[in-house]
Parts: structure tokens; C-alpha cells; sequence
């Protein structure tokens, strides 16, 4: 059958086979070294069963016609009686579209052949059988066959070759009993049932049904094609994919709720980020971020705790979070690469969120569940990893743009469309793609259930890559500068233009009516505390936001300048009192290290830090009018003071106040991850490389070949013992061949043993003879081989 398969593959023209592996890019991994290997990996168990999982329904129902047509004396079928099969009943698929099926499975050589000459005449590689379904297009085996496992000695067979008593017997079924029937009729054929009910027991001892083992039954074939009369033997075909009800929406509208769901994405992972970089999360033993940490950050970021799991991963896959080892422990902190994305156009900030959640094999839904082993899976842990999640967002996100710009249908109606496209890769992994689309949803990639235009482009891009169109394998907007890609262009374009201003309210809020431009954002986050994000950010001026800008280096006046600046609305008299309030205390106390002291011109504010009993536990004591000291280190001194309202900041020897901004630890930086091609589905086979791996094949499809043409004296010198006389006249004659040949320019046949001990024969164009050695040139592969002429057995010209 190898064999067989291999002559039609070497018959094809080389467009044919580029093709055929672009079908089934798993025939190359690695690439064969000639056609017979190809073909013999075409036809193993797991290249098959990939190939049919990239099928849809109708294409797999007409496989099964193609099996059920299949002649029992030599296993051949032909394209019409394939068709004949699935046009049979009323109202059935058109001609054209089984016939457009049969193209797709010849296209993959599921289907090939017979013999070179007869094109119509087809047969089936063995291993479908062996990788499809045991119960053929939902019908039962064989009568005789379920006679022989039930040991019932011929009494199924009995009833379904008489055809005038088993219709007695269907008439004479309680409408129960017939109900059951009708349901195994429609496929698969067997059942369970846990106590024999009194139809399932009138069945059985009618042979209606046969039990195959304890609680199970199944459906006779014979009784299942009568039964599936009207509908054919194959019964009911689904030539096209199921209708979505969802009427299209305007896409500005899907467009504009998306890009409102990105900026609450982006700032949602800042609010985590910040609060991861304020108090670092250990890292558990096992991998990953414990429960209460994980609810510590969900509560600072304000957004539930499944949510917070799956920006913590995305963040994580975009290069945002890494570990640091602190002290004795390692957590989770942002990576050196925070800082960067969180300056930079929201846009582009959402643009490297949605690429690496698009590129990142983990499954974050898996969070909160437990393993095998009765453990949790935490976020982060290296137990969420999943290599097929990647192509499953892809799949999801492929089946919303096929469909009309705006058209958001319900998961369920989705699923139902992608089981049509792919039956068996959808078979049990339902509750992924339902997981995916909901992510999809959480990350503004969908809105309304809709593909967004700018998630469109996203899943362009990522199809795009090792395209005919980027046959380098690159990203196509890889040399364009992130914030000019096209997914962050066309987000750009939906997103409020960045402000640069503020409105100051009475109470001390400052409303920022839109997204802030960078540097706004940097002294917003210095002078307040941010309160509330959305269309418009909120923050609230505090003394102890002031105290930390004038601490960073600010001085009252900077102060009074940026709320003058930055505001569009009157500065209010109670912010300016505030600043005057907390700028004329801040500094008035200094703090060093005698072990650490604390000073001050101001005798009386010294008299009070001493009587605070809040600072009792510091032990300060005077040593002058103006000055404290205490055995405890500058920092708690400072802190200290700090939580008992007083505003000290430290000094160095010389006496200069320090005034510097905090400082925040980053862990190394991290790349992050872009979307790929499918390792199975798209793995980067561009026409030239397809080209350049068919004429490898039909290079080494050749050598092999031609080894096998090899003069049956060389063969025989190679491999057959010769006497010691014998084998001295072999060599002189081979000698002789090999000089004639140099002079003469022409191809020999040279038998000899390789370094391994082997023996082989090879054609090849002899250059020149000395010092030992043979140097000959391959034409096939345009090299140079050299020979020890010890090693040579045998030589044969060419012709």
C-alpha cells in the first residue's frame, strides 16, 4: 500500500506535492529523506487523525460514504458511487458539494488511485478505519459480528435476513420501545442503561437490540439502515454551516464599547502592577501567587479576582512581572520593562496586553481548580500552562471575523458553527473555546460578542506571519516603531486624544477629563492619590500626597505653579491653604544618624516631638534646645515621625535636607511573547521554502532510487565474502574502471564500505586518483565525495 502511495506521490508535479504538504504540514517534521518515507508517514495513525481534525462535518460525512461504498473484495470505491450514496435521499446535498468534498479528502490523499491509470477508481488509506469511529456513519456493526461477541448463535443474523419477519417484529414494538430504537437510528448506535427498563428488556428479548456487555446495548446495522430509510444510509448530510441568528450591529458602536473596555483594561493591570510593585508577592513554593496575595491585588486594582488572574498572566506574558529574589524569598514584582509600557500611548500599552494573551500557552480559567494531585492551581504556577490554548483563541477569534462586521452571536451559537468547521478538534474542548471567547471579551479584543475592527486587524497580523507574504517568518510590522503597528493605529483612532490638563474641584478632586498625557500622568500619581479611573480619571489632592511631592524635591511654589498650570478651572482656596499648611511644616524637622537625631530651629516644635507620647517608643532625650536624639536607626526615626503627623525630612553631614523619590524595585526585563503560526495548522510554509523542501525530497527520492539501480556485480562486491585472491582482482578491476573513467570524464558505479561498516553504492563522476583516495563529484547533489580506496569494493561503468 506504501508503495502504491508513494508512485502517485512521485507522479505529482512539484506545485502538487507543495500543495499536499501545505495540507498536512505535519509530513515535514522533520522532512523525509525521500517519497516512500512521505508516504509511509501519510499514512500513520497520528498524521491521519490530524489531517481529519482540520475537516468539517460534511467533509467527514462523505468520508464515511467513502468507507461504506468500499468494495469487499479489493476495499476500492469510486467518485460516483460516493455521490450516488450522499444524493441519494430527497432533498439531499447537491452533487457539486460532494463532489467538492471528494476534491478535499484526494487533495490530502485520504483519498487516492487506485492504480496510476484508473483515476476513478479510488482507495482509502487503511489507517481512517484504524483512527475513525468503529460505528460507520453512526450505524451499528454487523449483524454477524454482534451474533459472534454475544455469543447469541445466529439469532440476530436470523431476524435481520428475513426481512418480511423483522418488519413484523418493528410493527409489533411498543411505542416505547420504538422511541429508543429511533433514537440509536439517528447515531451512535449504543446505549447505556444502569437497570433493564421494560422497553430496553422487550429489545433485548426480541433481538431488537443485542447487549453487548453489563449495561451496555447497541444497535444491529442491518436494523439501522431500515430504520434510516428516508434519510439514506448515512442519514441526515450538513453540506452547510448552521445559520447565526445575531443580526449585525453598526460596527462604531462595537468598535467604541471595545476601545472603552481597552482603556479599563490597560488601567485595571496598571492598578495591579502599582500594587504588586507597593508590596511584592512571594512566589509559593509549587510556582505561582497564593490565594490572599491574589485577593489583596483584586482589591487594590477593584476588579474581581478571576479578572485580576487573567491580567496578572497577560501582564506576565507581555514581559510585565518577573521575579526578584528579596532576602530570604523570591516574589513576583514588575520587570524592568514596566516603566516603559507605562508611559508610553494606550494604544500601544493595549496593543502589547492583546499580542501576548493571543501568544501565551496558559489557561488562567484553570486558576481556583485543583490538579490530579488534589492541589490548587494558582496563578502564575507553571501548572497553567497549556501548548493547544494559543491555537484555540486563534480558532475562536477566526470564526467572529469570518462572520459579518458587527454580528455578535451567543457562545453556544458560535460553538455550534465551529463544530461544523471542526468536529473533532471541538470534541471535548468545548468549555475552552468558551473560555477563550470570554477572555476575549474581559481584554476589549470583542465588544457586543462582536469582533472588533481593530481585534480584526490583530488576527490578521498573527495570521499573517509566515505567510507567503512574510516569508522570512518576521511580523510584518516589525520594523515599524510599536505605537505606528497597525493594531495600535487602528485602535488610536477610537481612543479620547490624551490631555494635558486637569479640572480642580472645591473638595479637593481633580477630574482628568479624558486619558493623560504621559508626563501628567507621572505628576498626578506624585501630587494625589488616584481615586477612580474610566472616560474621566479622578484623584484627590491629600496632605500626605503633598508631603510625598515635596519630598520627590517640589517646593510649595513648584506646587502652587502645577495646579496653576495644569488646572482649566480656578485653583480653590482650600488647596492653596493646604499647600502653604503642608510645604511651611515640611522640613522643619531633620533627621540624621548619631546613632540618628532630630532637629529643628523651632524650640517649641522640638518640645513637642519630646512630650508626643506616640514617639515615646523612640526614646528620644535632648541633647540641646534644638536638638533629640535617639539609639533607634535614622529610618524608623523618620517613619515614625511620619505616622505621628509631624513632617521631618533627613539631612546629610553637611546639613542639606535629601530630597529624593522613592525608590521601586523592578525584576529583570523580560521579552514579551508576539503570536506565532499554529504548529500544525500554518507553520511558517511559504512557497519558497515548500519549493526548497520538495526538491530535497525529490533529491534524496533519487539517491535512493538510484542505489537501488545499482549493477548487480557492484552490489554483489559489496555485499557478498570473497576469497582473498578474489577480492585482489575486484579491486585491481575497479581500479582500472576508476582511472578509465577519469580520463574519460564519465559516470561510474562504485560499491564500497562506508565508515560504519556498511555497505553501499553510489553514482558518481570520478575527478582524480592519488595518495590513497578517490575524489569523485555527485551530480544530483552537486558535491564532492572522497573515497579511501582501501574501502572500495566494486566499480561499474554507468551504461
Amino acid at each position: 500500500m506504501s508503495t502504491e502511495l508513494s508512485d502517485h506521490l512521485r507522479a505529482l508535479s512539484d506545485d502538487a506535492l507543495g500543495a499536499l504538504l501545505r495540507l498536512r504540514p505535519d509530513l515535514i517534521t522533520p522532512v523525509p529523506t525521500d517519497l516512500a518515507v512521505l508516504a509511509a508517514r501519510a499514512q500513520t495513525r497520528v498524521s491521519v487523525a490530524r489531517t481529519l481534525d482540520t475537516l468539517d462535518r460534511f467533509t467527514l460525512e462523505v468520508l464515511d460514504a467513502a468507507r461504506f461504498t468500499r468494495s469487499p473484495s479489493d476495499g476500492t470505491t469510486s467518485a460516483a458511487a460516493i455521490v450516488a450514496m450522499a444524493c441519494a435521499p430527497t432533498g439531499g446535498p447537491e452533487p457539486a458539494r460532494v463532489t467538492e468534498a471528494i476534491e478535499r479528502l484526494r487533495a490530502r490523499f485520504l483519498l487516492y488511485p487506485a492504480s496510476p491509470g484508473d483515476p476513478d477508481t479510488l482507495r482509502l488509506v487503511a489507517t481512517v478505519d484504524e483512527v475513525c469511529s468503529p460505528y460507520l456513519a453512526g450505524l451499528g456493526r454487523p449483524a454477524v459480528e454482534l451474533d459472534t461477541a454475544a455469543d447469541l448463535k445466529g439469532a440476530v443474523v436470523a431476524l435481520v435476513t428475513d426481512p418480511a419477519r423483522l418488519r413484523r417484529t418493528l410493527l409489533a414494538a411498543p411505542p416505547a420501545a420504538r422511541a429508543v430504537l429511533d433514537r440509536l437510528a439517528e447515531g451512535p448506535p449504543v446505549g447505556t442503561t444502569t437497570n433493564r427498563t421494560e422497553p430496553v428488556a422487550w429489545l433485548l428479548e426480541h433481538h431488537l437490540l443485542v447487549e453487548t456487555a453489563e449495561g451496555s446495548v447497541e444497535l444491529p446495522r442491518e436494523l439501522g439502515l431500515l430504520l434510516r430509510r428516508d434519510a439514506g444510509p448515512l442519514g441526515p448530510l450538513h453540506p452547510l454551516p448552521p445559520t447565526v441568528s445575531a443580526a449585525p450591529r453598526a460596527t462604531t458602536t462595537v468598535d467604541r464599547a471595545g476601545a472603552g473596555q481597552a482603556m479599563t483594561v490597560v488601567r485595571h493591570t496598571e492598578d495591579l502592577l502599582e500594587a504588586l510593585s507597593d508590596e511584592p508577592a512571594a512566589v509559593l513554593r509549587a510556582g505561582g501567587i497564593g490565594v490572599l496575595p491574589l485577593r489583596r491585588l483584586a482589591k487594590a486594582a477593584g476588579i474581581t479576582e478571576p479578572l485580576a488572574g487573567l491580567l496578572l498572566e497577560t501582564a506576565a506574558a507581555a514581559g510585565l512581572i518577573g521575579e526578584l529574589e528579596l532576602g530570604s524569598e523570591v516574589a513576583f514584582l514588575p520587570a524592568a520593562g514596566y516603566d516603559d509600557w507605562r508611559v508610553a500611548p494606550l494604544a500601544q500599552r493595549w496593543t502589547l496586553l492583546a499580542g501576548a494573551w493571543l501568544a501565551m500557552p496558559r489557561q488562567p480559567g484553570l486558576a481556583g481548580q485543583r490538579d490530579l494531585k488534589d492541589k490548587p492551581l494558582t496563578v502564575l504556577s507553571p501548572q497553567l500552562e497549556r501548548a493547544g490554548t494559543p491555537a484555540v483563541r486563534r480558532v475562536v477569534l477566526a470564526a467572529l471575523g469570518e462572520l459579518l462586521p458587527g454580528t455578535g452571536p451567543d457562545a453556544d451559537e458560535l460553538l455550534e458553527w465551529l463544530r461544523w468547521q471542526a468536529p473533532r478538534r471541538l470534541r471535548g474542548r468545548e468549555d475552552l473555546h468558551r473560555e477563550a471567547l470570554a477572555e476575549a471579551a474581559d481584554l476589549g479584543i470583542t465588544a457586543l460578542g462582536a469582533l472588533t475592527g481593530y481585534g480584526r486587524v490583530l488576527v490578521e497580523q498573527a495570521a499573517m506571519a509566515g505567510s507567503d507574504d512574510d516569508p522570512l517568518g518576521r511580523r510584518p510590522e516589525g520594523d515599524l516603531p510599536p505605537e505606528e503597528t497597525p493594531v495600535a493605529v487602528a485602535l488610536a483612532t477610537l481612543l479620547p486624544p490624551p490631555v494635558d490638563h486637569v479640572l480642580i474641584q472645591a473638595d479637593l478632586t481633580v477630574v482628568v477629563p479624558g486619558p493623560p498625557e504621559p508626563a501628567l500622568a507621572a505628576e498626578l500619581d506624585l501630587v494625589a492619590e488616584h481615586e477612580s479611573g474610566g472616560g474621566a480619571s479622578v484623584y484627590r489632592v491629600t496632605a500626605a500626597s503633598l508631603r510625598r511631592a515635596l519630598d520627590a524635591g517640589y517646593a510649595g511654589p513648584d506646587l502652587h505653579t502645577l495646579f496653576a498650570r495644569r488646572s482649566r478651572t480656578p485653583v480653590p482656596q482650600a488647596l492653596t491653604y493646604l499647600v502653604d499648611d503642608v510645604s511651611r511644616t515640611h522640613g522643619g524637622l531633620r533627621t540624621g544618624t548619631a546613632t540618628s537625631y532630630l532637629r529643628s530651629d523651632d524650640e517649641g516644635l522640638i518640645s513637642a516631638a519630646l512630650a508626643d507620647r506616640r514617639l515615646s517608643g523612640l526614646q528620644l532625650r535632648r541633647l540641646a534646645p534644638t536638638v533629640l536624639v535617639t539609639p533607634f536607626s535614622s529610618a524608623r526615626l523618620l517613619t515614625s515621625m511620619r505616622d505621628a503627623g509631624y513632617s521631618p525630612v533627613p539631612e546629610d553631614a553637611t546639613g542639606a535636607a535629601v530630597l529624593t523619590r522613592p525608590k521601586v524595585r523592578r525584576a529583570a526585563a523580560r521579552p514579551a511573547l508576539e503570536p506565532t503560526p499554529d504548529a500544525l495548522d500554518a507553520p511558517g510554509l511559504t512557497a519558497p521554502r515548500l519549493l526548497g523542501i520538495v526538491e530535497e525530497i525529490r533529491r534524496g527520492d533519487a539517491r535512493a532510487r538510484a542505489a537501488r539501480r545499482a549493477p548487480a556485480e557492484v552490489r554483489a562486491a559489496a555485499g557478498q565474502p570473497m576469497s582473498s585472491l578474489t577480492a585482489v582482482q575486484a579491486h585491481s578491476h575497479a581500479l582500472a574502471v576508476l582511472q578509465q573513467a577519469v580520463r574519460d570524464k564519465a559516470k561510474v558505479w562504485v560499491g564500497y564500505v562506508d565508515a560504519h561498516g556498511a555497505n553501499a553504492s553510489r553514482l558518481v563522476r570520478p575527478v582524480s586518483i592519488g595518495a590513497g583516495y578517490l575524489r569523485a563529484e555527485d551530480d544530483r547533489t552537486q558535491t564532492l565525495h572522497t573515497f579511501a580506496l582501501h574501502r572500495i569494493t566494486a566499480a561499474a561503468p554507468a551504461d
